[in-house]
Formats: structure tokens, sequence, C-alpha cells
């Protein structure tokens, strides 16, 4: 009956608005609004209105929706009879060593790393603790991101990598010593690379303060270069002093672009012991769109272009090559790792990852992230716990389907994957990562 009721309650309002479609001028026809977003896209219009309302750069939480990294056009080789699966996936090993040639080699079970996520520029301490616990369940590690480490990520992670950033405020030998490596951040991908980034004194609570050592009433400035360098050779310079004062080891992390070669000539006169890639697509807790949707290069692109140049200079050996930027899935995991990569870092999916079913607490009345921003109307709703064993479980799931992948391409350990376990059914991809293209028979 009720059914019966809201039949005939809605004919007559779709009759009308039918009608008013098919007849009504277009100027004053409703379907102009459908048409206007399929020329404009609805994410162009809002944030359109966004600008309108505040005259302001926007704020767009997780990067770029753009999608320029074509992973799901390569595909990993499986064999089956000339060659022979491996015969265990349990035995697979997955372990993977950060700056081997470092006094202290950071050691770690899998190949999956949590980004940088900072607490405070980024989000709440609270969901800093679960990564850290969530990450050190599994063995891994977890990043600081541009903030300075707190005695709570500090304990409750096994691993603890700090960035040196452009705010200063990890950049101190008390800082410093509490790490298990030390990453140079110069750049990031959703940031455009290096940029000013301000953040308001309004918007700083008493703890940050104080771990930041910022007088109240004064603002929160993330430089565009890293303090006291305004050169090349600073830079190399500031690599170097860090690499003789601390014996863990020291990276630098760069957003990609198409200047890899020209960046990697830098790196390569300095003592680091690894490299961090940050492709575009890379997610942040809220950069102006004009710098997540067209600065950079894909990971796709300048990862093989970097392990390019640092095998034809004879530099592969000396630094560990760790990939960020837009990847979600084992599957692309897999082929970072086989295109050349020791290790990869994940963000945005660890954070959904994390929250699982935790965002039933807020949906949908308002948005996920509200649980986990520094500045989240939710983050004192985040049980901790869960959210460590969420993101413990998924990184558990994909390293099983790793091993497995791992297992049929024929490899006993990530570490073998290399370029002849990938093709791609894409002429040009091919071409650009030098692998095989699927549409050529093999000899």
């Amino acid at each position: 009956m009720l059914n019966w009721l809201l039949t005939k309650m809605a004919d007559p309002l779709m009759d009308d608005a039918m009608e008013k479609m098919l007849t009504t001028k277009y100027a004053e026809n409703p379907f102009v609004l459908l048409t206007a977003m399929e020329k404009l896209t609805p994410a162009a219009i809002v944030e359109a209105g966004l600008r309108a309302e505040t005259g302001k750069e926007l704020e767009r939480p997780l990067g770029s929706p753009l999608n320029l990294d074509p992973w799901e056009r390569v595909l990993l080789n499986p064999k089956q009879l000339f060659q022979l699966p491996a015969e265990d996936p349990n035995n697979i090993d997955t372990q993977t060593v950060i700056g081997p040639r470092a006094g202290r080699p950071l050691n770690l079970k899998i190949p999956v790393l949590i980004t940088g996520m900072s607490y405070g520029a980024s989000v709440s301490l609270p969901f800093k603790i679960a990564l850290a616990k969530g990450a050190s369940l599994v063995g891994t590690a977890t990043n600081t991101g541009e903030s300075a480490v707190t005695a709570e990520e500090r304990q409750a992670a096994k691993y603890l990598i700090g960035q040196y950033n452009r705010g200063g405020w990890l950049n101190s030998r008390e800082q410093l010593e509490q790490l298990d490596a030390i990453e140079v951040q110069f750049g990031q991908a959703a940031w455009g690379g290096g940029v000013t980034e301000t953040i308001k004194s309004d918007a700083i609570g008493p703890e940050l303060r104080e771990l930041w050592k910022l007088e109240k009433g004064y603002d929160a400035v993330i430089n565009s270069r890293m303090p006291g360098t305004s050169s090349a050779e600073d830079i190399i310079n500031l690599i170097n002093g860090l690499k003789a004062e601390y014996d863990v080891p020291v990276g630098v992390k760069i957003a990609g672009s198409d200047y890899i070669e020209y960046e990697l000539e830098v790196i390569s006169k300095t003592d680091a012991d690894f490299i961090t890639i940050d492709g575009f697509g890379g997610g942040t807790a809220g950069s102006p769109p004009t710098l997540e949707d067209n600065l950079g290069l894909p990971l796709l692109y300048c990862l093989p272009r970097a392990i390019q140049w640092l095998e034809d200079h004879n530099l592969r050996d000396r630094f560990t090559v760790i990939a960020s930027g837009r990847m979600k899935t084992p599957g692309h995991f897999l082929k970072a790792l086989a295109l050349g990569a020791d290790a990869v870092y994940i963000g945005s999916i660890a954070i959904m990852a994390a929250l699982h079913t935790q965002v039933l607490k807020v949906s949908p009345q308002t948005t996920p992230p509200q649980l986990v921003l520094y500045d989240g109307t939710h983050k004192d709703e985040l049980d901790v716990d869960q959210a460590a064993k969420s993101l413990a479980n998924f990184l558990n799931s994909c390293l099983a389907e790793m091993r497995l992948a791992v297992q049929a391409v024929g490899k006993n350990s990530v570490k073998e994957l290399y370029r002849d376990d990938l093709v791609s059914v894409d002429r040009d991809l091919a071409e650009a990562l030098r692998i095989r293209y699927a549409g050529q028979r093999r000899q």
C-alpha cells in the first residue's frame, strides 16, 4: 500500500519534470545543470564555489583525484612450465633493509612503510599513535612527517623515520638522536615540490606549540627551502653533515618531476643512504588543488627513470630507493618493486584501512577525515587500538597476496623482482618503462 501511495505521489512530479525538460527553452531548462557538469565537471564547479566564497587558496585533503599512473596496464608475468613457480609462498622473503651501508641499517620485515603524516600540520596525535602501533605490529616503520618527535609516537613505534624538515621542528640533536632513520624532506608531490606553507597561530594548540617551540601568537612556517641552504652545495653539505654525525640511515626525499635526473645528480654527490621519490598523486591533509593537479610527474614514469640513471652511473648499489605516491594495492607495490624500488611508502590507503568501520562513527553527518585531522571535529572519537589493528590486518593481507604473486612469477624474494617480470598491454608505456610489450611475440 505504501509503495502504491508513493508511486502515485511521484508520478505527477516526474511527469511535470519530464515535460519541463522536453519543452522549456534551454536557458531556463533544469537540464542545463547536467550539461554544465559534463562540460566543467562537478569538482570544478564545487571548487569554483569555494573560491568564490573565500577568495583564498583551497586546501583539498587526500591529494589529486587525477589518475595519471596507469598501473593497471602493467602486469606481472607468471611462470608455470618452462620455469616452475616457487614451491612454498610461506618461504617468500619479504624483508628489506633501508641504508645497508649505514652504521645502524634499518631492517624491516616487509617492504611497505607508512609515509610521513605530520602531527599538527596534518593529523592528530591519537592517529599518529595508531599508525605507529599498526606499523609495529607487522615489523615495519612509520614516519613523523613534517613535525617533531613526540614521546607518544616514539614509544608506540618500533621503527621511526623522522623528517628533517623545512619547518625546522625536528632538526635538533635532541630530536634526531631518537630516530631509526633520518629523511631530509626537500619536497612533497601533493605540494608541488617545495613551497611555503603557513599554519596560523590560532590553529596551533598549546601542546603542539610547545613541541614546535613556537611563542604564542606566532604562525608556524614551512619554508620552500631548507633553512640555511641557498645552493646545491649547501644541500650536499647538509646531508654529509648529518651522515657524519649520526649512524642511522640518512636519506633525501624529493617530489618526482621531469628534472629527476638533475635532482639525482645533486644527491649523487652526497653520502646519503636512501632516496625517497614521491610521485604525482600523493596525498596530504590539504593543499591547493593547483599544486595537486598540475605539478610533478607520476611515479610510474619517474621511478624507472631514476633507477636507470643510477644504473647508468654505477650508483644503484649505493642508494636504497623508496617509492611513494598513489599506490593503493598489493599489485601496485609489487610493480613498483619490480621497476626498481627497494620499498614503498603508503599514505591515503593506510588511512582508509586504519579507519575501517570507524568511519560509521561520523558518516553521513560529516566526513572520515574529521576522525584523523589535527583540527578534526571528531578526532577524540578515534579508537586508537582498533585503528592500529585494522592497519596491521590490512598490511598482513597485502603481504599474503604479495607472497602468492611472487611465488607465481617464480621468485623466492621480493628483492628478486625485476623489470623482466613485467609486461604492458600499452606499447608506449612498455617503451617508457623499458619492459616488454604484450603485443610483441617472444622469440
